[in-house]
């Protein structure tokens, strides 16, 4: 059942994430319910009118005799979703977060990008507001499947079919592998700082097996290898979680930031956002092993598959984005389909979040043949950079 959300549910933003004592910090309890009111209060910024919903995408593929989740339960399974309202005729455009992410992070960008898309976000299974399932994947392939074929069920679910699919990070990784079983239903890819375009066989992967030789290298990737995450740290340290939290958005979205920084009230409902996405049941973030090995090398590079592309691409990285937008250019030799790089200004991996502006023009111009009656006569917009 859908929910539509008015600025009248959201009501006053409560700190959350502050002490109950001076001296003491207080336990922060969290949940699926918990993070969907964190998640209204974060798009409480969004002017836009959305509807969320839980879409039922039930208990495994049809016709399976195997679950998904290798579970002895037939407990459907949701995937959290927002839509926002967009003009009749609007192309649709679904957003898929990156790894220790959810839909939330592209709350800067969800006003620009509805006035001239019907704009879809979900929270990948595992992930956000979506249900958590016990991550039992024992493979890479298995792993893939968990998050490509449930996302093939909320497709189903929500009757869509040419639609334009943009997935930053690990969601890139994810998006780029279903339009790969699934190019028929995706009009356009876009691949924001993309994850696993590269492997350990790469050159630049030299300096991985250097470090691993060492006794800290050697620790971190025994630690990889136990599928020790962050999501497991931030929950380890109980009551103190929320601050490391508060630290990470306050240094990474404004200290450090490498554009524009977060207002007070953005932080702090990012804060409060991220904490409960982070803290909640372990699920899809046990994804990281079977995906990538030490170093963020994919297991299963895309580059390999790059011949089989299908679907018309466009690559966006931030100048800053430490993903290597190297790995795109080379898989571009290789592809059949229109393909470009545009790298973003002021941006580092979450240019969308660094830069809103510049990367709303580049989603706008990497759409131009769905939104401009001559796109061929449209040029890259001022400061966007072609790699």
């Amino acid at each position: 059942m859908a929910e539509e959300i008015t600025k009248n549910d959201v009501g006053v933003t409560s700190k959350t994430t502050r002490s109950s004592s001076r001296f003491w910090p207080r336990w922060i309890p969290t949940s699926t319910d918990h993070i969907i009111a964190a998640e209204k209060r974060l798009l409480s910024v969004v002017k836009t009118g959305y509807v969320q919903e839980h879409v039922n995408i039930g208990s495994g593929p049809p016709g399976s005799k195997v679950r998904w989740f290798r579970s002895s339960s037939n407990e459907p399974r949701f995937i959290n979703t927002v839509t926002f309202d967009s003009k009749p005729h609007s192309p649709t455009l679904v957003m898929i977060h990156g790894y220790a992410a959810s839909q939330g992070f592209f709350f800067r960008n969800f006003d620009a990008l509805a006035s001239r898309f019907r704009v879809i976000a979900v929270d990948q299974l595992g992930w956000g507001g979506s249900s958590r399932p016990d991550f039992t994947c024992k493979s890479t392939e298995e792993t893939e499947a968990w998050f490509i074929d449930s996302f093939e069920e909320w497709r189903k679910a929500k009757n869509l079919s040419n639609f334009i699919l943009l997935g930053h990070s690990f969601g890139g990784y994810v998006a780029a592998k279903y339009a790969l079983k699934h190019p028929e239903h995706v009009q356009h890819l876009i691949l924001v700082g993309s994850a696993g375009f590269s492997s350990e066989s790469d050159a630049k992967s030299e300096w991985i097996t250097r470090f691993r030789a060492t006794w800290k290298g050697a620790v971190l990737n025994h630690l990889w290898e136990s599928n020790f995450t962050p999501q497991k740290l931030v929950r380890g340290l109980g009551p103190w979680g929320p601050n490391i939290v508060r630290k990470y958005t306050s240094a990474r979205f404004g200290t450090h930031s490498t554009g524009e920084i977060l207002t007070e009230e953005e932080s702090t409902l990012l804060t409060d956002y991220v904490y409960h996405t982070l803290a909640a049941k372990a699920s899809g973030e046990l994804c990281l092993k079977y995906i990538f090995s030490f170093g963020a090398f994919a297991r299963m590079p895309l580059l390999l598959s790059a011949s089989e592309w299908k679907v018309p691409t466009t690559f966006m990285y931030g100048f800053q984005d430490w993903m290597n937008y190297q790995g795109a250019q080379e898989a571009r030799k290789h592809m059949k389909v229109p393909c470009e790089i545009i790298r973003i200004p002021q941006g580092g991996h979450f240019a969308f979040i660094d830069n809103p502006t510049a990367f709303h023009s580049a989603v706008f111009y990497a759409c131009r043949r769905f939104l401009t009656p001559d796109p061929d006569n449209e040029s890259l917009p001022k400061g966007l950079t072609s790699a």
